[in-house]
């Protein structure tokens, strides 16, 4: 089947790779996630990565700290994820290139936007670290940034649920999952798809997003196909 979308921003959540442990990084676990994306890959597919660090730090739970500098704690977190997901594509044969959005050249290349779409047009998976390089963005807001950079054609964001519900599914068994809603839906009824930061940029650039669940890794495969899977946001 051939792939619907060409290049695509994939996001993926820091406690997507901690699996059952709760914390750090289970390389079982991101094993599984990768084989789909090496699938895709192998489907003439552009990838680029976004991966979270609340596996190992969430800046705004860290109590009485400065928030700039927990947000930072938090970049380098993202850093440790990004080179794990690198580590294992790469072992499974994926060319792979890290960049970051703050200098740290003994460990990435920095990120430079013509270097990330060259990268992506020879068939690299690239994956984004340190966010956006700010504190007080989220790294769903560094995922709808990069995405809208690179020019890719959908935000697909890996989650724990199947999609976007109107309440917590989770809390109340009766909340409707939606197949398709605007971004503007989501800002006006407060869903929590992203942050609302992240929201207005992909709503202002016209960047469509999919939300689905991880929980089957090869739904990665099925969005990127065109499957229904998840909900739509555009």
């Amino acid at each position: 089947m051939q792939p619907k979308y060409q290049r695509v921003l994939l996001k993926l959540s820091g406690e997507s790779l901690a699996g059952s442990q709760g914390s750090g990084i289970d390389f079982d676990v991101v094993q599984k996630i990768c084989e789909p994306i090496r699938e895709c890959v192998q489907m003439g597919v552009q990838i680029g990565l976004v991966v979270g660090g609340g596996n190992f730090w969430r800046g705004r739970s860290s109590g009485k700290m400065d928030r700039t500098r927990a947000d930072h704690m938090g970049m380098l977190a993202t850093v440790m994820n990004a080179l794990g997901v690198a580590e294992v594509l790469e072992q499974m044969g994926v060319d792979c290139r890290v960049q970051t959005a703050m200098a740290m050249p003994q460990v990435a290349e920095l990120y430079v936007r013509n270097k990330a779409v060259r990268h992506l047009e020879k068939g690299r998976v690239t994956v984004f670290g340190c966010g956006t390089g700010n504190p007080f963005f989220s790294t769903d807001t560094a995922a709808a940034l990069r995405a809208v950079e690179i020019g890719a054609d959908i935000i697909l964001k890996a989650t724990m649920v199947d999609g976007v519900y109107d309440s917590d599914p989770k809390k109340n068994p009766h909340a409707v999952r939606y197949d398709a809603l605007s971004f503007l839906e989501v800002l006006n009824q407060g869903l929590q798809v992203m942050d609302s930061t992240a929201a207005s940029l992909c709503m202002d650039n016209r960047m469509p997003l999919l939300v689905f669940s991880l929980d089957d890794p090869q739904n990665i495969v099925r969005a990127i196909q065109g499957e229904p899977v998840g909900t739509l946001v555009r």
